[in-house]
């Protein structure tokens, strides 16, 4: 596929308060020779807060053009970029933690909006209720404690109250138990990680490998109008039973397109059949 450089020499503002900028910088400069800037006193936090003091309002996908845009503004530059993400039980395995991790870029002399996402299936996310640390020391080892930080706020009765953010030692974790379990009506404390970037070199790692996938998707041109941002924005399933050749919700092609023209092609996967084990007939 051919490549290029379509923003040698262009800064991008970046949308964070949480230091992504250590995670976006590298990719974006080696693949485009393009510069990040965080504008001054940006406060994405606006948007939503992981530590729920401020509801996000609308999808990952929505909030992260709005971040970009908010960049934007602040600096006054075309050229913007964001990264938002969410974090849960994994969609097929609830028992599973896993993060659905977001990137937009903006051109608005192009009037181009690209948008890349990564499934985090490794991800420290997660939660223990607790009256003592005690309680949850094989848990603090699993979610990489100190070296990830870790929120605590009260069971019930509000979440702001009582609630400590960015917690690495031990020390102060004990402290933020004790103030939760107080401001709390049912006297019980909730731990929880603390999925803001900078505190979390887990998730910082995913924010550099979504970057890495942006930044080459940039550099490929749209087949047909060479406009940056050619690459994969879709699948389309049914690939047919190798038995008896019902549809199945496995991948039968991808789809490509721009963002930019609209241009769309479709590539065919190299498997002509699915796994009976996966046929709604075969295997109900």
């Amino acid at each position: 596929m051919k490549t290029s450089k379509p923003y040698i020499g262009r800064v991008a503002s970046l949308g964070t308060k949480h230091g992504k900028e250590r995670a976006v910088e590298r990719p974006f400069r080696h693949a485009l020779g393009l510069r990040v800037m965080v504008p001054d006193d940006l406060d994405t936090d606006q948007l939503g807060t992981f530590s729920g003091e401020v509801s996000r309002n609308g999808t990952a996908l929505e909030v992260c053009e709005r971040k970009a845009r908010l960049a934007m503004a602040s600096t006054g530059l075309p050229l913007g970029l964001a990264n938002e993400g969410s974090f849960g039980p994994h969609p097929y395995l609830p028992f599973i933690p896993a993060g659905l991790e977001v990137m937009t870029f903006i051109d608005n002399d192009r009037g181009l909006v690209v948008t890349e996402s990564f499934f985090a299936k490794r991800t420290n996310y997660g939660q223990r209720e607790v009256d003592d640390v005690a309680e949850i020391e094989e848990w603090l080892q699993k979610v990489h404690f100190p070296s990830h930080a870790l929120i605590v706020r009260p069971k019930s009765g509000g979440r702001i109250q009582g609630m400590t953010k960015g917690i690495v030692t031990r020390d102060v974790l004990e402290k933020a138990i004790r103030l939760a379990a107080v401001n709390s009506t049912d006297g019980a404390a909730v731990v929880e990680t603390d999925m803001r970037a900078h505190l979390n070199p887990t998730r910082m790692a995913s924010i550099r490998k979504l970057a890495f996938r942006l930044a080459r998707r940039l550099a490929t041109p749209c087949l047909s109008c060479t406009a940056p941002g050619w690459g994969q924005t879709g699948v389309i399933k049914g690939l047919p039973c190798e038995e008896c050749e019902t549809p199945t919700l496995q991948v039968l092609s991808v789809v490509f397109s721009c963002s930019a023209c609209g241009h769309t092609e479709e590539k065919r996967r190299d498997e002509t059949t699915a796994s009976a084990q996966f046929c709604p007939c075969c295997n109900p």
